[in-house]
């Protein structure tokens, strides 16, 4: 599904990745985690083709994107949902809309749109709110709807960066339970997080960058570090999750 391959992307002032090989399957729920400034989202970055790497090869659902045209990086993201921290909703859009908007710019049919809209609504559990304002929704129902908006094309990728971030704790888990629903429908999920507390409970497949380096790779814990300089137990790189 996500393949990278000695991928290196280095900027001016820091490593953003430094050969980085590392595969995500086909309905893999994983997250990300890392200090700030780790790499993490220069790893989401690359997958969306936002921007480019110095070396190396990415494959998403099978194509190479490094040599991908610019034409076709539309066509790649449609394939692509993202779920940002701040929502990022239309605010002069009712939620119907701001949902129905994402199928409107690839062009689907108004048929199309009547028929998905309603169907992901139910889905994230918001059908009545379909009328609704941003302003006039919980930060909890906000975020249903970015979800929401990022699924209706049926994406084979759900890109989650922080989505919890800026919600309560039980806010928190009905987003991660919906998140969990939608990875058991076939999506591939990566989430970029800092939530200890969740990944501990959920028991995923943890990817941990730092400094540019996959440092720890397995099912399991964040993994705290307990030295206080931002290094796994032992220091060491942990590859038990089979590639």
């Amino acid at each position: 599904m996500i393949v990278f391959d000695h991928v290196t992307k280095k900027f001016a002032a820091n490593v953003g990745l430094e050969d980085v090989s590392i595969k995500i399957n086909k309905g893999d729920f994983v997250f990300v985690v890392g200090p700030t400034g780790a790499g993490k989202s220069t790893f989401i970055k690359l997958i969306l083709k936002e921007i480019e790497a110095d070396s190396g090869s990415i494959k998403v659902s099978g194509k190479e994107i490094t040599t991908m045209a610019n034409r076709e990086i539309p066509k790649l993201r449609r394939n692509i949902g993202i779920v940002f921290q701040d929502f990022r909703l239309l605010p002069k859009k009712t939620v119907y809309e701001n949902v129905a908007f994402a199928m409107e710019i690839i062009h689907m049919s108004p048929k199309q749109i009547r028929k998905q809209v309603p169907a992901v609504l139910s889905l994230v559990g918001i059908s009545n709110k379909a009328n609704k304002y941003p302003h006039e929704l919980s930060q909890g129902e906000q975020q249903r709807v970015a979800i929401a908006r990022a699924i209706v094309n049926n994406p084979t990728v759900l890109i989650a960066d922080e989505p919890t971030g800026n919600l309560d704790p039980d806010t928190a888990w009905e987003i991660m339970r919906l998140l969990e629903q939608i990875n058991l429908r076939g999506t591939t999920i990566v989430m970029v997080t800092h939530a200890k507390d969740i990944v501990d409970k959920m028991g995923k497949r943890v990817v941990a960058i730092e400094k540019g380096h996959i440092v720890r790779d397995e099912f399991g814990s964040y993994g705290k570090d307990t030295n206080g300089m931002g290094m796994y137990p032992g220091g060491l790189l942990k590859k038990s999750y089979v590639r």
